[in-house]
């Protein structure tokens, strides 16, 4: 039964339902193509045998804090070719290497804000943390009910057996974060029997048939105005695919999650057959001052609420050109969930969410004996887009726009 308290807040939702669209599109931010340079890999050899030693770490540490990778120098056509590279661990515990040559990218052309002074907006408070990763009154949603669960955007969020989240990117393959796999120096425990879990409903829910929920009723619930938990049930289970490819950029495994290796903190998962979900689209990450009241949004499944599939939404805070700060409620098992924002597509007339980042987690940095707090996601940048695209699509001809 749904709790009295929860009455008013859905009854000021429905409410909202009603009002013009205008209020949901009066921005109209739209997603803006723009050319995609080519990421080919040119050389693949067999690499060592991983070891599978260590559990997974559900959070990252780094000396670097956002001034510091601001401060980063520029990383030469040859530094990116060696972050780029990657490694790929198949199902039988084989493990390859792969070079790669990068074309149509020059490194000195780019106006990413992190390397242009005063395009990055320091968001008040960015250096101040509560504990448990809650920035104040805890602004997360838990989902609920196969109504909500199994319908776009939130039914693109996966499980990992190691403790993460991910994201559907493609007919049979998921974005997710390299330390749920990788813990910089090795792949850690379970990666080699890597499943992903899919949410699946144990039988239809009862309906009320008093509350009418129209069919952009998930716009609504994005659009932040109000807020609404569905009726909690546990009439879900998981449906587990195995992966059979892990591919891991070199960025991640050289960095050892120092200021280099947060900037590579994503990995995609091939599994061995197609999950017959609709997945969400990659898109290059926009500046924070061009998204929709500057927001973002992602799904994962935070272990304090077992589960439980939940959703935030938050405005985005300090950027550079690789890392995401923000303030979004998140808990250690939301890593690794898409980050992704909602735009008007100009081309097909209609809003697109697009997922333009991954949530890497909760960091912290020692610095002059102080501890300073935040949540990161790494940013979808036009190189990482050509990698990545490349391990879905197999071939950069569909991959040079993003």
């Amino acid at each position: 039964m749904r709790s009295q308290a929860a009455l008013p807040r859905f009854g000021s939702l429905l409410c909202l339902l009603f009002l013009p669209s205008v209020l949901s599109s009066s921005s109209r931010r739209q997603w803006i193509l723009q050319r995609i340079p080519v990421v080919l890999p040119q050389q693949t050899e067999a690499g060592p045998t991983p070891h599978f030693v260590n559990e997974a770490r559900l959070d990252v540490a780094s000396p670097c804090d956002p001034e510091c990778h601001k401060k980063a120098p520029r990383p030469s056509y040859w530094d990116l070719r060696s972050f780029l590279a990657y490694e790929t661990l198949h199902s039988n515990g084989q493990l390859t290497e792969t070079a790669v040559g990068i074309y149509g990218y020059s490194p000195y052309a780019s106006t990413s804000p992190a390397h242009s002074s005063g395009s990055s907006v320091k968001a008040k408070g960015s250096h101040v943390r509560r504990k448990r990763q809650i920035f104040g009154h805890d602004g997360r949603f838990s989902i609920a009910g196969q109504n909500f669960l199994l319908k776009y955007p939130f039914s693109v969020t996966v499980k990992l057996s190691t403790g993460c989240s991910g994201t559907l990117v493609g007919e049979r393959h998921v974005l997710t974060a390299a330390h749920c796999v990788h813990d910089g120096k090795n792949y850690v425990k379970g990666a080699q029997r890597l499943r992903v879990g899919f949410l699946k409903s144990k039988q239809r829910d009862a309906q009320d048939p008093s509350v009418y929920l129209p069919s952009n009723f998930t716009n609504h619930i994005e659009g932040g105005a109000a807020q609404y938990s569905p009726p909690v049930n546990d009439k879900m289970k998981f449906q587990w695919i195995r992966a059979k490819r892990t591919h891991v950029p070199k960025g991640w495994i050289k960095g050892n999650a120092n200021e280099i290796g947060m900037d590579y903190d994503y990995a995609l998962l091939e599994l061995k057959k197609p999950h017959k979900r609709r997945h969400m689209k990659l898109g290059v990450s926009p500046p924070a001052q061009r998204l929709p009241g500057r927001r973002v949004h992602f799904s994962g499944f935070d272990n304090d609420r077992p589960g439980q599939l939940v959703y935030r939404f938050c405005q985005a805070g300090e950027e550079t050109s690789d890392l995401l700060y923000q303030h979004c409620d998140a808990q250690p098992g939301a890593s690794g969930s898409g980050v992704y924002a909602r735009m008007w597509d100009g081309r097909r007339r209609r809003w697109e969410r697009k997922v333009i980042g991954v949530f890497s987690g909760h960091q912290w940095v020692e610095k002059k004996g102080t501890s300073q707090e935040f949540n990161v996601a790494v940013r979808i940048t036009p190189l990482k887009y050509a990698q990545i695209c490349y391990w879905i699509k197999g071939n950069f001809v569909d991959c040079r726009e993003g």
